[in-house]
C-alpha cells in the first residue's frame, strides 16, 4: 500500500456525527479529510426525516451555540416547524422540524464542499493504522493509506451491519449500501470490546395511494421558532403531517405472524431501542393497548414518499402489507420502500475518555451510534465534540469537556462514559439534574463563549451574541428597578410582578415601556430567568458545592486498598486509572456514588489527621491512633 496523503485529522463516515466532526476540525484550521463510502449519501437521514424533539432539540441548540451546523441546515431545509411543550415551562420546551430529506443531504454536501481546509474523499476504510498504541491513519479497500495525527471514527450502523426483513437478511449498513465488515473486525483485533445493537425503520408509502381524510392533520406553528441563533429569516411551514392509529385488527395480524419476525424468532441477537420500538414490540409488550399512534410525515417537497413514524418493523413485506390493509385510509396504500430492522456492532463506550478518545488507542476518537446512541442529534453532538477534541489533540491543547451542569451534551457524554449502555441510548430532559439551567433559550449564553475561544464562532456572530446579552441584561436591570403603578393594590417591582404564574412579559409591557426591543426568543429567556430565579439560585449553590468536592486533589501516594467500603472492582479501577481529583474518580466506569463518598470521607479524615499532627506542640509525643 502506498501513502496517498497526510492530514491533521481524518474523519471516517459522513453521517451526522462525521459531518460535524469534519466541520469542527477544519474550521479550527486543521487540514481535515472526511472519508465516506458514498459521497452522494453525506448526511443521509436513514430514518425519520426530522430534526429535534424533546432533549434532542436542546442538543441541536447547543451544537449551534458552539458553532456547529445542524441547526442552520435544519432551519434552511425545514418544511414544518413546531415548538414542543409550548404551553409548559421554558426548561422542557424544545424545537422540532420536519426536514426535506433530499434537500438536507444536498445542503450538507454543498456546505462541506465549501469549507476551507476540508477534503471529501470517497473510499471504504478497512483498517485503522496504529503505531505504538497511537492511531496514525487509515487504509482503504482500494489499497490507499492516508496518514493523520488524529482519527475520528463515526461509522453509524455500518460496522458488520445486517438488514433483516422477515427471516431474510443480507449484509448492509443501510438499505442497499455496503456494510463495513473489515473495519468492524479490525476494531476487535486492536482490542476494542464491541456488542450488538439493533434499530429499524418503517415503510415509506406512496402519497397518492393514501386516503388522507381518514387522518387528523397536524399543522406546524403559526410563528415557527428556529433552531439556530443565527437564523434571521422568518421560517415557513410548507406541509402538513397527519396522525393515525392502529387497531385491534392490526394487532391480530401482527400476533399471528410473530413466528416470521426475526426479533421474536431469535434471529436478531442485538438489543433494540426501548424508546422507539417496532410495532411488533409495542403489540407484544403492551397487550392492553387497543391502539397505537403513528404519524404520516412527508419526506420532502419533491417526492411522494411518506414516512410512517410509529410503525417501524422487521416483519416480512407481505405482513407489512397486511398491516396496512387493516388500517382504514392505508388499506390501498402502496409501499415504495419496505420497513426493515438492522443489527450492527457498537463499541462499549466505557472504553472512552470524556474527550471521546479511546483509552486503549491514543489519537483515536469515536462518535455517534458506534458509542451506543440512537438519533441524529445525539450523533451530531458527539461528532462536534470528537472533532473539537481531535483538533485540540493535534494542537497539543487540553481536551474540551462539558460538565453535566453546563450542557445536555455534557449529560449525554457523561452518561455514556460512566454508565455505559445496554440498549441504544436516547437522551431525555429527565436525565439532566440541572435542566432548569439547560434551556434552549440560554444555550448561547452557556456555550457560545466556548465556541468563540475554540474558533468555531466567527467575529461577526460573536459580536451579535455580545449585543444580545447586553440587551437582555439591560432588560433585567429595568425589571428590577421599575415598579407597577402606584394605584395598584400592591406596588411591586416589575421583576416580582413577572414572577406571578399568570403574568407574561407582554403583560408587563402594558405598565412600563421597555428601553429596548426584544425578540420573542429573548422574551422567553427573560421570562424563564425571572420565574425560575429561586430554583436557579438553589441549584447554583448545589453546583458550587459539587464543583468544590470534584476539585479536591487525590494525593499521589494514596493507598486505595486502605479505604473502607470499596469493592475490589472499584479499587482495581482506581489503581488502573489513577484519578487526580474526586471529579475524575467520579467519572470512572463502575464508580458508584457510595464509592465516591467513601473516597471523599477518607481523604477528609486523612487531611484532618495531617493537620492535627502539624498542630502538635513541640516537646510532646503524639499518641498512636
Amino acid at each position: 500500500m502506498s501513502i496517498v496523503d497526510e492530514y491533521d485529522v481524518i474523519v471516517i463516515g459522513a453521517g451526522h456525527a462525521g459531518c460535524e466532526a469534519a466541520y469542527a476540525a477544519s474550521t479550527m484550521g486543521l487540514q481535515t479529510c472526511l472519508v465516506t463510502i458514498q459521497l452522494e449519501t453525506i448526511a443521509q437521514m436513514s430514518c425519520n426525516p426530522a430534526i429535534g424533539g424533546l432533549a434532542k432539540g436542546h442538543l441541536v441548540r447547543e451544537i449551534d451555540a458552539l458553532g456547529g451546523i445542524m441547526g442552520r441546515l435544519a432551519d434552511d431545509t425545514g418544511i414544518q416547524f413546531r415548538l414542543l411543550n409550548r404551553s409548559r415551562g421554558g426548561a422542557v420546551q424544545a424545537p422540532r422540524a420536519q426536514s426535506d430529506k433530499a434537500l438536507y443531504r444536498l445542503a450538507m454536501k454543498n456546505w462541506l464542499e465549501n469549507v476551507p481546509n476540508l477534503t471529501l474523499f470517497q473510499g471504504i476504510v478497512t483498517e485503522i493504522l496504529i503505531k505504538n498504541k497511537k492511531a496514525i491513519g487509515i487504509s482503504t479497500l482500494e489499497g490507499n493509506r492516508l496518514l493523520a495525527k488524529s482519527v475520528v471514527l463515526t461509522p453509524g450502523t455500518f460496522l458488520n451491519g445486517i438488514i433483516h426483513i422477515g427471516l431474510h437478511s443480507y449484509s448492509a449498513g443501510r438499505a442497499n449500501e455496503l456494510s463495513s465488515h473489515e473495519l468492524g473486525e479490525n476494531l476487535k483485533k486492536i482490542g476494542l470490546n464491541t456488542f450488538r445493537l439493533k434499530t429499524g425503520t418503517p415503510m415509506r408509502l406512496d402519497n397518492h395511494t393514501i386516503e388522507w381524510d381518514h387522518f387528523t392533520p397536524q399543522p406546524g406553528d403559526k410563528k415557527p421558532v428556529p433552531f439556530s441563533f443565527r437564523t434571521q429569516k422568518d421560517l415557513e411551514n410548507k406541509i402538513l403531517c397527519y396522525i393515525g392509529y392502529t387497531n385491534q385488527k392490526t394487532h391480530k395480524v401482527i400476533n399471528k405472524n410473530l413466528d416470521k419476525s426475526p426479533l421474536y424468532s431469535g434471529k436478531i441477537v442485538g438489543i433494540g431501542t426501548r424508546y422507539c420500538p417496532s410495532i411488533e414490540d409495542k403489540v407484544v409488550k403492551f397487550p392492553e393497548r387497543l391502539r397505537h399512534q403513528f404519524f404520516l410525515e412527508p419526506e420532502g417537497l419533491e417526492t411522494s414518499e411518506i414516512y410512517v413514524n410509529g410503525i417501524s418493523s422487521s416483519l416480512p413485506l407481505k405482513v407489512q402489507k397486511d398491516v396496512l390493509k387493516s388500517i382504514p385510509g392505508l388499506d390501498q396504500a402502496k409501499i415504495l420502500r419496505s420497513a426493515y430492522g438492522i443489527e450492527y456492532d457498537a463499541v462499549i463506550p466505557t472504553q472512552l475518555h470524556h474527550s471521546l478518545e479511546t483509552r486503549l488507542i491514543e489519537n483515536l476518537f469515536l462518535a455517534g451510534q458506534i458509542n451506543g446512541t440512537s438519533g441524529y442529534e445525539e450523533a451530531a453532538a458527539q461528532g462536534l465534540m470528537a472533532g473539537i477534541n481531535a483538533g485540540l489533540k493535534v494542537k497539543k491543547k487540553r481536551p474540551f469537556i462539558l460538565r453535566r451542569d453546563e450542557a445536555y451534551i455534557g449529560v449525554l457524554i457523561d452518561d455514556l462514559i460512566t454508565q455505559g449502555v445496554e440498549e441504544p441510548y436516547r437522551l431525555f430532559t429527565s436525565r439532566a439534574e440541572y435542566r432548569l439551567f439547560l434551556r434552549i433559550d440560554n444555550a448561547d449564553k452557556r456555550l457560545t463563549p466556548y465556541g468563540y475561544k475554540i474558533g468555531l464562532i466567527d467575529e461577526k456572530d460573536h459580536e451579535a451574541f455580545l449585543k444580545k446579552q447586553e440587551k437582555i441584561n439591560k432588560t433585567m436591570n429595568f425589571l428590577r428597578k421599575e415598579t407597577t403603578p402606584a394605584e395598584n393594590k400592591d406596588t411591586l417591582t416589575l421583576w416580582n410582578f413577572l414572577k406571578k404564574p399568570e403574568v407574561k412579559l407582554k403583560n408587563v409591557v402594558k405598565y412600563k415601556k421597555f428601553s429596548v426591543s426584544l425578540s420573542d426568543e429573548e422574551m422567553r429567556h427573560v421570562e424563564s430567568e425571572v420565574k425560575y430565579e429561586g430554583y436557579l439560585k438553589k441549584q447554583e449553590k448545589e453546583i458550587a458545592k459539587i464543583r468544590k468536592v470534584d476539585g479536591e486533589k487525590i494525593p499521589g501516594d494514596i493507598e486505595f486498598r486502605n479505604i473502607p467500603g470499596l469493592t475490589r472492582e472499584v479499587i482495581e479501577k482506581l489503581e488502573e486509572f489513577k484519578p487526580r481529583t474526586i471529579g475524575e474518580a467520579k467519572k470512572m466506569p463502575g464508580m458508584t456514588p457510595a464509592a465516591t463518598m467513601n473516597l471523599h470521607v477518607y481523604m477528609k479524615i486523612q487531611k484532618k489527621k495531617g493537620q492535627d499532627r502539624r498542630n502538635v506542640p513541640r516537646g510532646t509525643l503524639e499518641s498512636d491512633e
